[in-house]
This record gives C-alpha cells, sequence and structure tokens, in this order.
C-alpha cells in the first residue's frame, strides 16, 4: 500500500503527472516573479498598484485550482489505496 502522505509529494506528483497541473503551477510561478519585480520598486504608480492588486488576485486563484487538485489527487489516491487492501 503506497499513501502519498505531504503535500509536498502530491504537488510533485501532479507535477510530474498532471499537465494542467504544471501549467497552473508555471503560471503561478511567473506571477509570482512578476509580483516580486513590482515590489522591489521602491515607490508605485497607481497603475502599478493596480497591476500589483491583480497579479495578487491572479495568484490566489491559481493557487486555489492547484489545492482542488491536490484535494481531487488525495481523495482518488486514498480511495484506490483502500480498494487495493
Amino acid at each position: 500500500m503506497s499513501v502519498i502522505a505531504s503535500e509536498a509529494e502530491l504537488r510533485e506528483q501532479l507535477w510530474q503527472t498532471n499537465e494542467e497541473y504544471r501549467r497552473l503551477a508555471t503560471e503561478h510561478r511567473a506571477y509570482s516573479e512578476e509580483l516580486d519585480r513590482l515590489q522591489s520598486r521602491h515607490l508605485l504608480n497607481e497603475e502599478e498598484r493596480l497591476q500589483e492588486i491583480t497579479i495578487k488576485k491572479k495568484k490566489l486563484v491559481l493557487k486555489d485550482q492547484m489545492y482542488t487538485m491536490i484535494q481531487k489527487y488525495r481523495k482518488e489516491t486514498q480511495s484506490g489505496d483502500l480498494e487495493r487492501v
């Protein structure tokens, strides 16, 4: 019986096997880098502040989608393990 215990292991498994998860994670990482770039500036103008808020919201949506995928994968994995017992 192989139970995947940690969320890090689940994320790694999904990264390796699920194209949609990889796409979401890659997009999330790109937004993180863009946000870091913006936040490294000393002062942001109004347009940059709005851009920062938009990026944070987009990152949160992606994070929620990835979390949902992880939960679904965890449930499928656990139910698959129980069926094999």
